[in-house]
């Protein structure tokens, strides 16, 4: 009987230690609740198992640009977006395949996105991995302008080229800043656009302005029109043709390539 006594004490103290232990980390000692539901996936109980990424947002070289030349051979993907950089329109075609095809639409490609898309086309070939590049007048263009949709700026010939995959659509002549505002050079995209601009540094008007480095611009100049190359621009890209930079204004969208170069 003492025993018996002796032992439901202990097994009250350990109980009251075990509540005493929970109330002190902050768990609740209450009943667990009959109702939770597992996750339907499993790895170390709770996260989900995902393929492995092949490439994915971020990768980069030339396996990437054979997946988007397959995109382009499907139409998920613009031409102008074969560019080596998985990026967001890659990512975007990859998604818009998969959901087209019964995968899930993880967004990158996987090892089963990928055997499909070998499945569904054809080997590129080197003409669609490297589209040529154009040929105005006996010479070639800056290879950057062989893709997509670019303004393709020339400061030896002093042209502009409106290039749509590959085929000049419009050619413009263009005048650049003097020596201490000359226009800068490289590879640039459209940032923004002002149809009745107006420079607040320089006070003078800048119409149709499409900017594409600060505040450098492609924009019309009546002192281009006026007199020619005679007179310079403060950086920007002057245009003297006001019918032709309306029709260019309009085709041009935020995001389009922008390259000055030197042939």
């Amino acid at each position: 009987m003492r025993g018996l006594m002796i032992r439901k004490v202990l097994g009250g103290l350990v109980v009251a230690g075990t509540i005493a232990a929970l109330l002190s980390s902050g768990t609740s000692a209450t009943a667990a609740p009959q109702d939770l539901k597992t996750v339907p996936f499993e790895v170390s109980g709770e996260l989900p198992i995902y393929p492995k990424a092949l490439w994915k947002n971020g990768s980069s070289g030339v396996n990437v640009r054979k997946v988007e030349a397959r995109l382009v051979q499907l139409k998920v993907l613009e031409k102008r977006y074969l560019d080596n950089e998985f990026g967001t329109m890659t990512r975007s075609a990859v998604k818009k395949f998969q959901k087209a095809h019964g995968i899930p639409a993880l967004g990158y490609v996987d090892q089963n996105t990928w055997d499909q898309l070998v499945k569904l086309t054809h080997e590129p070939t080197q003409t669609e991995l490297y589209p040529p590049v154009p040929v105005v007048n006996g010479k070639k263009l800056d290879a950057r302008c062989a893709t997509g949709v670019a303004l393709c700026i020339d400061k030896t010939s002093r042209k502009l080229r409106y290039v749509v995959d590959g085929v000049v659509k419009m050619q413009l002549d263009v005048r650049f800043g003097a020596v201490k505002t000359a226009t800068r050079e490289g590879s640039f995209t459209v940032g923004w656009k002002s149809r009745n601009h107006v420079s607040k540094l320089y006070d003078s008007k800048m119409p149709y302005a499409m900017f594409f480095s600060g505040g450098q611009a492609v924009h019309y100049s009546s002192d281009f029109a006026a007199r020619g190359y005679n007179g310079a621009s403060h950086g920007c890209v002057n245009v003297r043709d006001l019918a032709k930079i309306k029709v260019l204004f309009d085709e041009v969208h935020v995001g389009d390539k922008v390259i000055v170069y030197r042939s």
